[in-house]
């Protein structure tokens, strides 16, 4: 500031000074507007000339650390201050850390500095220390970072960071000292610095990269989990990390005091039965007396007790629980204390977050309305329904209380690509080779609609389809769909092979009943085309001739699904019957009534254990109206019906003649999943199938088949490998004991 001042006084020296302001001139002034300035100036035309005053003035500009430099100059009374600011960052790079094009977005967020942001050198160096803490919590140690400033004008430079990483800690062993009860196998369920495995390059293995930051966290996880299995006295240190630099791999040691694992022994609600009345509540807890003490399921019951309230409008109603330890008997007792609070009523619904997804097309998805009595289900049923929805990365839907009796529902959206191209195959020991691809939008220009056109090829088949779907016409529960689809497959029997090819197309509307169960209709005409090859057609007496014939039915059906997840159910039902009228116009005349029920029920609750249990039946009858060809015929075999036996393998051929269409099939499987490696969603399953089919009846062939699968929810959707084995199998069966499926589930 000396130096300004000084440079002020000469200039002032080497001219007449005037004793008053004529002018005030601003040169170079971009960043800060003349108001401002004038403002703090604190000096006008007219007033004399004070050298303290613009000093003073100076020194309060450079306050605002938008200068490098700032010159006042008396020309003859004139005054000008001549300003040289700080140029902007132009553009930001950091190059070495981090290779996708978000993740490097993120580290700018972190490191505050973004284009149009102010250059300093004390930013900078802020910047580069947090690259640093960073590199370090992440595992590196020794790291560099080193900044390049390029000028690109008087006012603006690009800053780019090359980040060179250090050194890798990788923990060789982990050691959990006083765990008796655990092993290591469920620490690495919780914890964020794990041992190094066997081939830690495959996915789901533990690369054993050290996280300095999540150390302290670790701890408090792994005490949780002491507490999930019951062991309340548990405590767990803050873990010691020792390094060695020499070959940077450490040794992470925990340590823990188990203490008692402590039962469940009884379970007491305090609530106004008016309310709710408590004996509803208590089959519904996920604690059960007898069983070991669990402390995630105690927050459940929590929440789910103030679920039960809410429902009835307490928004703000408090589950307070006590937890009553019996330390000699291990034995631990859980009072919960209910305050409801007064009755809420929704005031407003506020949506934020939706630059291009239509305010109606989220309206028409939440369950709550201006006026309304709260109600908690509805609350979180509007945020899952919206999360299904494909529209949105992430969805909040929160409660701002504005009055005693009324609240706002705020629901704040980040949108998400909805356009997607999808690209798998796989290999299966019918299908063999398989190849598909779809290009779709879930939600063309915000609206809601989606299209898609998807295709799907094999050795045996190829199918091409195009679609357009509105979930809510006009907005209403009523949906809408159509579809055009050419389908081209063959069909590999014992004496002939069936080359088959369907064009057609559906048109479909729907609408929801109840929550969970909806009903439609659906129109569907096809034209088919029938070729038949035999091996030795002299031996045939009744052989199938080649034939075109048309297929126009309308299919009336209804669906209910209540489970817990879409690609993986681990609770729930899901079930629905449909049946199709084939004789309006076209060739083919038959009734077709199906019927399924899929149950899912994760053990948990009984053997404490994520094993998931399932069952699915599936029941369809043909029933002739006047025509049934044989490509209408229902068939048995393959991964959807009866693992272990070839697509199609029934009806089979009997002494080299051609069966008839058959109309009766029932088809069940019974299974049980456990978890493989959970991180990277793979799970193996053990299965019985029992599947019947007949012309005449159900029990003409009946097959049964047992057998393992590996389970994966790929990033290309549900993938299976079926290992299967035929219990009942005859000579002339086409078995299969391998099976690969892509894209579909129990």
């Amino acid at each position: 500031m000396k130096n300004k001042v000084i440079l002020f006084s000469l200039a002032c020296a080497t001219v007449l000074c005037a004793d008053t302001i004529q002018s005030i001139e601003y040169n170079n002034l971009n960043k800060i507007s003349k108001k401002i300035i004038n403002e703090t100036l604190g000096i006008k035309v007219g007033d004399e000339f004070n050298n303290d005053k613009i000093n003073n003035a100076i020194k309060e500009f450079y306050k605002f650390g938008y200068f490098d430099d700032i010159v006042a100059v008396n020309n003859n009374g004139k005054l000008q201050l001549n300003f040289k600011e700080k140029p902007s960052i132009a553009n930001v790079d950091i190059q070495g850390y981090k290779t996708r094009a978000e993740d490097i977005e993120s580290l700018k967020t972190m490191i505050k500095l973004k284009k149009g942001s102010m250059y300093t050198e004390k930013r900078v160096k802020d910047a580069k220390k947090i690259l640093l803490d960073l590199l370090e919590n992440d595992g590196y140690i020794n790291s560099v970072v080193e900044t390049e400033v390029e000028k690109l004008n008087e006012h603006s430079l690009k800053l780019t960071f090359y980040v060179n990483k250090g050194d890798e800690i990788i923990i060789k062993k982990a050691n959990y000292y006083g765990s008796d009860n655990l092993d290591q196998s469920d620490f690495d369920n919780v914890t964020s610095n794990k041992e190094k495995e066997f081939a830690s390059w495959w996915f789901g293995q533990n690369d054993g990269e050290v996280n300095i930051d999540q150390l302290k966290y670790d701890a408090r996880r792994i005490n949780e989990l002491y507490f999930e299995k019951g062991f309340l006295d548990a405590q767990v240190k803050e873990p010691f990390l020792n390094i060695d630099f020499a070959s940077n791999q450490a040794n992470l040691d925990f340590f823990i005091k188990e203490g008692k694992k402590y039962t469940t022994n009884d379970i007491k609600i305090f609530l106004d039965s008016s309310i709710v009345d408590p004996k509803d509540i208590y089959p519904e807890l996920d604690l059960i007396i007898g069983n070991t003490f669990n402390i995630k399921k105690l927050r459940r019951d929590q929440a789910y007790i103030k679920t039960q309230v809410a429902n009835k409008g307490y928004a703000f109603a408090q589950v307070k629980f006590d937890i009553q330890k019996d330390e000699k008997n291990s034995k631990v007792n859980v009072v919960y204390n209910v305050i409801p609070g007064k009755k809420v009523y929704v005031n407003d619904v506020r949506i934020s977050g939706n630059s291009r997804t239509l305010d109606r097309v989220i309206r028409r998805d939440v369950y709550l309305a201006p006026g309304d009595l709260y109600n908690e289900t509805d609350l979180n049923d509007t945020k899952s329904k919206l999360g299904r929805s494909k529209y949105f990365d992430n969805v909040k839907v929160e409660q701002k209380r504005v009055s005693e009796d009324k609240i706002d529902i705020l629901i704040d959206v980040v949108e998400g690509s909805t356009g997607s191209l999808t690209i798998g195959g796989g290999y299966g020991s019918y299908d063999k080779l398989m190849i598909n691809g779809s290009v779709s939008d879930s939600n063309i220009f915000g609206s809601g609609l989606s299209v898609g056109i998807s295709a799907d090829l094999s050795a045996t088949r190829s199918a091409f389809s195009l679609s357009l779907n509105n979930p809510a016409i006009d907005d209403s529960k009523f949906s809408g769909d159509v579809e055009i689809h050419n389908t081209e497959s063959e069909i590999n029997r014992t004496v002939y092979d069936l080359d088959k090819n369907t064009k057609g197309f559906s048109v479909g509307v729907g609408r929801e009943i109840i929550r969970d169960l909806r009903g439609g209709l659906r129109y569907k005409l096809d034209f088919i085309d029938e070729d038949y090859t035999y091996d030795d057609i002299s031996t045939i007496t009744n052989p199938y001739v080649d034939k075109d014939y048309i297929s126009s039915s309308i299919t009336p059906y209804i669906n209910y699904d209540n489970t817990d997840n879409y690609q993986l159910p681990r609770e729930g039902v899901k079930a629905g019957t449909s049946l199709q009228y084939a004789g309006i116009g076209g060739d083919s005349k038959y009734l077709k009534s199906t019927t399924y029920f899929k149950y899912f029920n994760n053990l948990n609750d009984y053997a404490e254990l994520d094993w998931i249990f399932r069952f699915k039946t599936k029941v369809s009858i043909l029933i002739d109206n006047g025509e049934i060809n044989q490509g209408d015929s229902l068939y048995l075999g393959g991964p959807k019906t009866l693992r272990g036996f070839k697509s199609y393998s029934f009806p089979a051929n009997e002494d080299g003649e051609v069966t008839k269409p058959y109309k009766n099939l029932w088809a069940n499987s019974l299974e049980m999943s456990f978890p493989l490696i959970p991180n990277a969603k793979m799970r193996w399953a053990l299965f019985y199938d029992y599947g019947m089919i007949g012309e005449d009846s159900f029990s003409e062939i009946q097959r049964s088949s047992t057998g393992a699968v590996l389970e994966w929810i790929s990033p290309m959707g549900p993938l299976q490998l079926i290992f299967a084995k035929p219990l009942d199998a005859e000579t002339t069966d086409d078995t299969s004991t391998f099976e690969f499926s892509l894209g579909s589930s129990f």
